[in-house]
C-alpha cells in the first residue's frame, strides 16, 4: 500500500512548517506540500491531489470551511481534517456540513494528529471530545437564549426516524459522552446503551459513534 499523501493548509507559517516536520517523520505518510490560505489550499489540492489535507478554519480570504466545501466538491475522494480551537465552533458546525472528515484542536499532541490522518484515510471519522462538548455547550447555550429548548427530541432530530429513547442517547452521544457515562446519566445497564447504540448504527447506516455524533450536528 503506497503511502498516506497529506497537505497542510493555515496562515501560520510556524505550523505549517512544524505539521510538515512533523509528517515526514513517519515512513508511512508523504507530505505533499502546504498553502497559507484557504484559495491556494484549494489550488494545491487541483495540483498535488492528496488523500488527506489539515485545515485551519480561520484564514484571511476563502477560509477553511469554504475550502473544504470547495475541494469536497471538486474532489471528493480527498478527506479533510479541521485544526480548530475552542473558539471555533460556528466554523467547526460549517466545516461539519461542508464534509470534513476530522476536528481535532491545535494542541493536539503530534502522535494525536498522525493518528488522526490514518484514521481518516482509513475511513473513520474522528472528532475529538472536547471538541463535541464545545459544540453542545454551544448549542445549550443559543437553545437557552431563544426560549429554553432542551435539544432532546426536536423536529430535526426526530426526522432521523429515531425512538425517543434513541434521540436522547444520540444527544448525548453527541455532547461527547461515553456509553458508561451515558448509562450513568439515564439509569440505564451498560449493555443496554450499547444495545441502542448498535441498533442505532445500523438503523443509520452509520459506521461507528463518532459518525453517529457528526449526524447529530449536521441535522440541527
Amino acid at each position: 500500500m503506497g503511502r498516506i499523501r497529506v497537505a497542510v493548509v493555515d496562515d501560520d507559517g510556524l505550523i505549517r512548517d512544524g505539521l510538515g516536520a512533523i509528517l515526514e517523520t513517519h515512513d508511512d505518510i508523504e507530505f505533499v506540500g502546504a498553502a497559507g490560505d484557504g484559495e491556494t489550499g484549494v489550488e494545491l489540492c487541483r495540483r498535488a491531489n492528496p488523500d488527506v489535507v489539515l485545515m485551519d478554519v480561520r484564514m484571511p480570504g476563502v477560509d477553511g470551511v469554504a475550502a473544504t466545501a470547495r475541494i469536497r466538491a471538486e474532489q471528493p475522494q480527498i478527506k479533510v481534517i479541521i485544526l480548530t480551537t475552542f473558539d471555533d465552533a460556528d466554523y467547526i458546525r460549517g466545516a461539519i456540513d461542508a464534509g470534513a472528515e476530522g476536528y481535532i484542536l491545535k494542541s493536539s499532541a503530534a502522535d494525536a494528529i498522525v493518528e488522526s490522518v490514518r484514521a481518516v484515510h482509513r475511513g473513520t471519522t474522528v472528532l475529538q471530545t472536547e471538541i463535541a462538548r464545545r459544540l453542545a455547550g454551544v448549542r445549550r447555550d443559543s437553545a437557552g437564549s431563544e426560549g429554553g429548548a432542551s435539544g432532546h427530541g426536536t423536529p430535526s432530530i426526530d426526522a432521523l426516524g429515531l425512538a425517543p429513547r434513541e434521540a436522547e442517547i444520540l444527544t448525548l452521544i453527541a455532547e461527547g459522552l461515553s456509553n458508561k457515562e451515558i448509562a450513568g446519566r439515564l439509569n440505564l445497564s451498560d449493555g443496554t446503551v450499547r444495545n441502542y447504540v448498535s441498533e442505532m448504527l445500523v438503523k443509520l447506516d452509520v459506521r461507528d459513534r463518532t459518525q453517529l455524533a457528526i449526524l447529530y450536528y449536521r441535522s440541527l
